[in-house]
């Protein structure tokens, strides 16, 4: 069984729901403190062993390419002011993987954005990190995908389970127990993609991550528009799911919805917590602001 080497970041949506700071800036570069989501989740697929790297993209998101190029006269100022530590930083990210680009000239949705990957991906497993999702944690949620794959040799979904009311905006998937295998690990016969109360499956919902097999390409060519109007990869899991079988990782770590104003900001506050720079300062900052609420 091959290694899974490959990512694919689909990044090609408009974040709508997060206007106007998106209509010139494209919400994967919605800073968090100090680092774009992009950049971490580049840095989750590198923890987790992935070697090169497709971002989706489409017209208006050249800025996502230029923030993983050299930048020399950056670079130059940096080494004159004598920040050596911020110069090694801006380089370093140059050289987090072998990252690649393709447009997305349509937008037709998640399915046909990973379609755009079928010459990259070859005949290789591959991971999906959504650009959407920033999952951090100490164990990298793509890395624990990698392993339930490497272990079973079949498609994987990262889930956690969400409310009744969320399901209905998600997907939400039939899962069942793996005799012998982690307690998180379960195995998907079914998904369906925002259910109607009567269709729910499960309140377990993929979010933000899967690995899949190359088969997935000659299904997508095959599936209709769904939900939206739009080709949707779930419904093409489906399908892989009814044939072979899936597993389903409930992944620890914390997931922030970056197409959201309020998950947006959920992110911002814990990691400035936790950042080694500000976090006792915000921390303070937080407790005065506190009282007077």
């Amino acid at each position: 069984m091959k290694k899974v080497r490959k990512a694919v970041i689909p990044a090609a949506g408009l974040g709508t729901r997060v206007l106007p700071a998106t209509k010139a800036m494209p919400k994967e570069m919605l800073p968090i403190v100090d680092k774009p989501a992009i950049q971490l989740i580049v840095e989750e697929a590198v923890r987790s062993g992935i070697e090169d790297i497709l971002i989706i993209t489409n017209r208006g998101k050249g800025v996502l390419e230029d923030h993983f190029d050299r930048a020399p006269e950056l670079e130059e100022r940096l080494l004159k002011s004598g920040k050596q530590e911020m110069y090694d930083e801006i380089v370093g990210l140059t050289k987090l993987a072998n990252i690649q680009y393709v447009r997305q000239k349509e937008t037709k949705g998640l399915g046909h954005a990973v379609y755009c990957a079928k010459a990259f991906v070859g005949d290789e497993p591959f991971a999906v990190l959504y650009g959407d999702d920033v999952i951090l944690g100490e164990d990298p949620a793509c890395g624990q995908l990698i392993r339930a794959y490497e272990s079973e040799g079949l498609g994987v979904v990262g889930v956690n389970e969400v409310t009744p009311e969320a399901i209905l905006k998600y997907s939400s998937l039939k899962v069942s127990p793996i005799e012998g295998a982690p307690e998180n690990w379960m195995r998907c016969t079914d998904m369906i993609e925002k259910p109607a109360p009567d269709k729910i499956l499960s309140l377990y919902s993929i979010l933000g991550r899967c690995v899949l097999p190359p088969e997935i390409f000659a299904i997508l060519e095959e599936t209709p528009p769904g939900a939206g109007g739009e080709i949707q990869l779930t419904d093409a899991m489906c399908a892989l799911a009814r044939r072979d079988s899936m597993v389903a990782v409930n992944f620890t770590g914390k997931r922030y919805d970056m197409g959201s104003k309020l998950g947006i900001m959920q992110a911002q506050v814990e990691v400035a917590l936790r950042h080694p720079e500000i976090g006792d300062a915000f921390r303070a900052y937080l407790k005065a602001l506190s009282e007077t609420l």
